[in-house]
C-alpha cells in the first residue's frame, strides 16, 4: 500500500476539494481514504497499485486545477495509540 500526496494549485473552496476527490476516485478506482485540503493545497490517498503520474496530471488539469507535484511513499497502518 502506498500513500500518494499530490500538491495542487487552484483549490479555493469545499467544492474544489470535492472535485479533486471525485477526479482521483474516477481515475484510480482502487484509491482509498481520498482527502483534499484547499488550505494545504494538496490531496492524499492510498493505493495498492502504482499510479501513472501523467494520467493523474491530465485528469486534474481537465478539471481546471494545476498539479504541482506527486510524492509516493510506503504506507504503514498504525494500530491503536499510533504503534
Amino acid at each position: 500500500m502506498n500513500k500518494i500526496t499530490v500538491k495542487i494549485d487552484g483549490m479555493m473552496c469545499g467544492m474544489c476539494e470535492a472535485h479533486i476527490c471525485d477526479t482521483i476516485r474516477r481515475v484510480f478506482p482502487d484509491a482509498k481514504k481520498v482527502r483534499a485540503s484547499r488550505k494545504n493545497g494538496e490531496a492524499t490517498f492510498l493505493s495498492r497499485n502504482g499510479i501513472n503520474t501523467e494520467t493523474l496530471k491530465s485528469a486534474v488539469e481537465e478539471t481546471g486545477y494545476t498539479l504541482v507535484s506527486v510524492c509516493a511513499e510506503p504506507y504503514k497502518k498504525r494500530g491503536l495509540f499510533g504503534r
